[in-house]
């Protein structure tokens, strides 16, 4: 792999020709792996204070590496091979006053913000950690800053991260990077998994930083319409073309006649922790070779469902069945050939990877494992995974720190397919992925349901990822149920809020005309 170059857009907002020793300057960031190949780079990068500066680029391009070579921060398997970096027009010295510097001038968001997250401290104290040591107003700003992202500080503050989901997760380690209005903040895909509406949220809060003085702002992201929205340059790295699959099939509709793969009776669903059930009485037959999507706002059941299924979190209620045999509710209590039947990906593949073994070795365990493959059947398979899911072989032989967020999110889905699953539960599987990556993963999925007849409840809040599955199920939290939406084509309609849920607009439009 050759080192990838960056190139600059200007979105013309601003003054051009800034004094090149305000805010942040990085000049010639290089970034080689333990064995001295090139991942990114050289990379100049200039944030001024007042701006916001977006770098984009497909997933596996090193976005997330040349920021975090930068900063002085890069995971083991990684280092800066060259290039410097400026604050204010002094430099910074890696190592020690680089640690010391980003601790009194930074507030970062890593692309795994629930890997960050201390299982056992409260939000509230979580987020004060961000706020500066000796400053009054601690708890006032911890709580306005919970209510700017939508979270309501006297439901979340004394919650533990565990009781959290995934979109609050990520929105209480943003919370914890901008509550002490760092003079520089760095947000690592800090869209990644949230609902269209909590997006709006986090634009709200980046464009209001743009009117704090001194205040500099960096964003990693693939989402180019969040991009435009909210930055004045875009810095586009690895700018190269990801191979494409032929166009998936359209959606196709499941016959009365079709085996039912996955059905769920009466399955209710309570929060980590306890408290009001997410979802009750949800009945639900998806056939074999089906996609069958579930939207709904952070917060409202989606993943614990998912997870109620794989047995991660039993329900409180109800039975879960695969290929007519109904499985336990634990995940401990069940056998091989059912640990087999339902795999999951969630949206912390950090977490779920073991961080001491290559992916190589990862994707060969659960084929020897759950399916008594012998060492080298499984390592050509895993082989074989890397090349379906868009990575190359040298991938085989990296640790998940030194992979890419979108990256490790591949490697996740490949481990599950090593399975042979009959049922892939998919837990927002496209949000770390750029959309030729999240397109391809898609595609992939249809190309497996259709030869190997698995099926595949995703999760999403993205409804164009919805549009492509053959039902859509959106999740009311105001009554706990699980609604059909319609067809695909309806969860991707104009009139559609990202919940898979008309928009009061278009209601109110239809009751004019009739």
């Amino acid at each position: 792999m050759g080192e990838t170059p960056a190139v600059t857009e200007t979105a013309g907002r601003g003054e051009a020709g800034r004094n090149v020793s305000e805010g942040l300057d990085v000049r010639g960031i290089r970034v080689v792996d333990a064995g001295g190949r090139p991942i990114v780079g050289p990379l100049d990068l200039r944030v001024p204070p007042g701006r916001v500066v977006a770098v984009m680029g497909e997933s596996g391009g090193g976005k997330t590496s040349a920021v975090l070579a930068a900063l002085d921060a890069l995971p083991p398997g990684l280092r800066r091979a060259g290039g410097t970096t400026w604050w204010n027009g002094r430099p910074v010295p890696p190592g020690r006053a680089a640690r010391r510097w980003r601790r009194a001038e930074a507030g970062l968001l890593g692309q795994d913000p629930a890997a960050d997250l201390h299982p056992l401290r409260t939000v509230a104290g979580l987020v004060a950690d961000g706020f500066p040591r000796g400053r009054d107003g601690r708890g006032d700003a911890v709580g306005r800053v919970l209510a700017e992202l939508g979270l309501d500080p006297r439901e979340v503050a004394h919650r533990r991260p565990h009781r959290l989901s995934g979109g609050q997760a990520q929105r209480v380690a943003l919370a914890r990077a901008i509550v002490g209005d760092p003079p520089l903040l760095v947000l690592d895909e800090p869209t990644s998994g949230l609902d269209p509406a909590t997006v709006e949220l986090v634009v709200g809060v980046l464009l209001r930083r743009r009117t704090t003085p001194g205040a500099a702002t960096l964003v990693v992201t693939h989402d180019r319409g969040f991009a435009e929205r909210v930055a004045d340059e875009v810095v586009t790295v690895g700018a190269r073309p990801a191979p494409r699959r032929e166009p998936a099939t359209a959606p196709r509709r499941r016959s009365r006649g079709e085996p039912v793969a996955l059905r769920l009776r009466g399955l209710d669903v309570a929060p980590p922790g306890g408290g009001p059930s997410l979802l009750t009485s949800v009945d639900l037959e998806i056939g074999r070779g089906e996609l069958v999507a579930v939207v709904g706002p952070s917060g409202s059941g989606k993943s614990t469902l998912l997870r109620a299924v794989a047995g991660l979190h039993p329900p409180t209620a109800g039975t879960v069945e695969v290929e007519g045999r109904a499985l336990p509710a634990r995940v401990s209590d069940r056998d091989r050939s059912s640990l087999r039947a339902v795999q999951f990906v969630g949206q912390d593949p950090l977490g779920a990877l073991n961080p001491a073994h290559r992916v190589g070795a990862a994707l060969a365990r659960p084929a020897r494992v759950l399916r008594a493959l012998p060492a080298a059947p499984a390592r050509r398979q895993a082989e074989e995974l890397l090349a379906e899911v868009g990575l190359s072989p040298q991938v085989a032989r990296r640790r998940p720190r030194g992979l890419s967020g979108g990256q490790r999110q591949r490697v996740a889905i490949a481990r599950a397919l090593a399975a042979g699953p009959a049922v892939l539960l998919a837990d927002e599987v496209t949000s770390a992925l750029d959309a030729v990556n999240a397109h391809a993963v898609l595609d992939l999925l249809e190309d497996l349901r259709a030869r190997q007849a698995m099926a595949v409840l995703l999760v999403t809040h993205d409804v164009t990822v919805a549009a492509r599955a053959d039902r859509v199920f959106a999740i009311d939290p105001e009554h706990a149920r699980l609604l059909p939406v319609g067809s695909a084509a309806d969860a991707a309609a104009p009139d559609r809020d990202g919940r898979g849920r008309r928009t009061p607009e278009k209601d109110e439009k239809e009751n004019a005309d009739a």
